[in-house]
């Protein structure tokens, strides 16, 4: 019974365009002739006419587009087998049988329908984030908008209960604010003025203004709903095993059910009605659908069940890789510490010139965005004249170079002191180590520290528990590098790398994992989007608002939980054993049966059990992929 949802190509049953009540009434008037039929035992053309009455009611779906298909040369789906086997039988003047079979099979279809509305609820229940309008202030007055028609620094406002339509930042006003639908937590944000507002959250009291920073279209909830909307595009090796299986095994058992029907009784002598039937037995059993469509839905239910968990899944060949970890490499700021850097210290060469150090360096990375440079600009709190700077220059990896007020001034790391040939002091210290330097001469340097998320302990942790080993990847100093790994207990660790050195590195983790194992990256999906695209499975922490995250990253943590990574792999693991019991289940019973139809133990009443009783055991089977234990 192949599904007629897009798990299963082959199959276009109109259930899809029936509502639940035409279905429950159409099934109900098959069952009503049925049974009138067989307690008023008719006999000759009307006994016919009253059973084929319900078995067109029933079954005209099928029929339809079992011919169809073979126009379209799709010949071998569940259609055919289904149409061919219930008019063979009909010709052999098994009437009931027949009218049955096809009644037995719409009640399944109708259940298995309901399973997987069920199993789509829980995914497209993230729809609900579409917001319908925008408000706007025009002559005065608020009117509502489309959010498409809203353009960047344009200024909305959004009300109490309503869900927040475009990026943006708050200008006016105080809200506390619903992000449950995209992170999955239930804990309330409170938005300032000065924070970030993210499209899809729901204001759930006081009122707001805000400017948009980014089109509809280009916004938070805009990228996630294409995620969500695409997410069965890409299909797991396994999903791909079944279809080329499907379209093998389908003839086969044709062909087979023609020799059974054919050449048994012509070279045995035994009787063409009885080895007709049997084949006729043998072609419902051998419907291939309990695989066919567990399958597919067993990784759908498992995608949406990792969406309730505020984990977003871009296809199911990630669940398959997610499934079968090696190591799991971490970027470290931003993923495994929060990113919120401080000034702990500054030394400086000449006494009492530790401000004159902070100054040359804040002005220096006026330009800059990376968060040292915010860091550096918040202990400065002076206001700076950007005029000031001149031939500024990012030098990615080790620093920034500048001229202020006609002095060459450089700010980074060991790597830019030693670029430019500059003898100076190396600090130990832990933390982030910036060193300045004016006019070729040291002048000292600046200690700025990261503070380490609350949950990494316990991602790491959780890692080690399912036999994941732990890598760190960082652009930070030595030091720096091995206090967080040690605190954290991580395996290895690699520090100063550049962004390419960062990919080089992961290339060289991954020889090192074991064959048919994957090697997972998570990183804040900014920096990091080489390094997503080149693991196997690559996961974006703390990736609202992030663009690079949701484009580059397989997987996206809607929160900022590093501890969501084994969450991710454990619900991954659950719906791989899920699908492997379906695929297990589904071809023992079909063997079984198979053989035992073929030597006439079973009836069309037994095969009817094999088709449509699998695949609903198969289906509520793969529906446990939606829950997260």
């Amino acid at each position: 019974m192949c599904n007629h949802h897009e798990h299963c190509e082959s199959c276009e049953h109109s259930h899809s365009k029936e509502n639940a009540l035409y279905s429950l009434v159409r099934i109900a008037l098959a069952i009503c002739i049925f049974v009138f039929s067989i307690f008023m035992d008719f006999s000759g053309i009307l006994k016919f006419f009253l059973f084929f009455i319900a078995y067109v009611i029933a079954g005209y779906d099928v029929i339809f587009t079992a011919l169809k298909n073979i126009f379209k040369g799709e010949v071998f789906d569940e259609n055919f087998l289904m149409s061919i086997a219930t008019i063979g039988a009909f010709a052999i003047k098994e009437y009931p049988e027949a009218v049955m079979v096809m009644i037995l099979y719409q009640i399944g279809e109708f259940l298995q329908d309901k399973a997987v509305e069920n199993s789509k609820k829980s995914i497209t229940s993230l729809m609900d984030i579409r917001p319908d309008y925008a408000n706007v202030i025009e002559n005065g007055q608020i009117i509502q908008k489309s959010p498409e028609a809203i353009k960047i620094s344009d200024e909305i406002i959004v009300k109490a209960g309503e869900k927040i339509p475009l990026d943006g930042i708050v200008t006016e006003g105080f809200a506390t604010v619903d992000a449950s639908a995209l992170t999955g937590e239930s804990v309330p944000q409170n938005l300032k003025i000065g924070d970030a507002a993210i499209s899809g959250c729901i204001n759930t009291n006081g009122l707001i203004k805000i400017k948009v920073t980014k089109l509809f279209q280009e916004s938070t909830v805009s990228k996630i709903l294409e995620l969500v909307e695409n997410v069965s595009s890409k299909k797991a090796k396994t999903e791909h095993f079944i279809t080329k299986f499907a379209k093998i095994y389908t003839p086969v058992v044709v062909l087979a059910a023609l020799v059974m029907a054919v050449a048994v009784p012509l070279f045995t002598g035994g009787s063409f009605i009885l080895w007709i039937q049997r084949a006729l037995t043998f072609l419902v059993i051998s419907c291939p659908c309990a695989f066919v469509i567990s399958v597919p839905l067993s990784f759908f239910a498992g995608i949406g069940g990792m969406s309730k968990a505020g984990i977003l899944v871009k296809g199911s060949q990630y669940i398959e890789a997610l499934s079968k970890p090696d190591f799991v490499v971490f970027d470290k700021t931003g993923t495994l510490t929060k990113g919120n850097f401080s000034v702990k210290n500054i030394f400086s060469v000449k006494p009492n010139e530790e401000n004159i150090v902070l100054k040359y360096a804040t002005i220096a990375e006026y330009y800059s965005n990376h968060p040292i440079a915010v860091s550096l600009k918040n202990a400065y709190k002076k206001d700076i004249n950007p005029t000031l700077v001149t031939n500024f220059k990012e030098i990615s990896g080790n620093g920034v170079s500048a001229e202020i007020d006609n002095q060459k001034v450089l700010v980074g790391n060991d790597k830019l002191m030693n670029a430019f040939n500059i003898s100076y002091d190396k600090s130990d210290e832990n933390g982030t180590v910036v060193y300045v330097s004016i006019n070729d001469e040291f002048r000292g340097y600046i200690i700025i520290a990261d503070e380490i998320k609350s949950d990494s302990k316990i991602a790491v942790s959780e890692l080690r528990n399912i036999g994941c080993k732990t890598v760190m990847l960082t652009g930070d100093s030595e030091c720096s590098a091995k206090y967080i790994a040690e605190d954290l207990c991580i395996d290895k660790f690699y520090s100063k790398l550049l962004p390419a050195d960062k990919v080089n590195k992961l290339e060289q983790i991954k020889t090192d994992a074991y064959i048919n194992k994957s090697v997972i990256f998570v990183g804040d999906g900014i920096n990091d989007a080489p390094v997503l695209t080149a693991a196997d499975v690559g996961v974006a922490m703390g990736a609202l608002g992030s663009d690079a995250a949701i484009e580059a990253a397989d997987v996206v943590i809607m929160d900022d939980k590093p501890s969501k990574v084994s969450t991710a792999i454990k619900m991954a693991q659950k719906t791989m054993s899920i699908v492997r019991q379906n695929i297990a289940f589904a071809i023992g019973i079909k063997v079984l049966f198979l053989i035992l139809g073929a030597v006439g133990f079973i009836t069309m009443w037994g095969a009817v059990f094999a088709d449509v009783g699998v695949t609903l055991i198969a289906v509520m089977n793969a529906l446990r992929a939606l829950k997260s234990d």
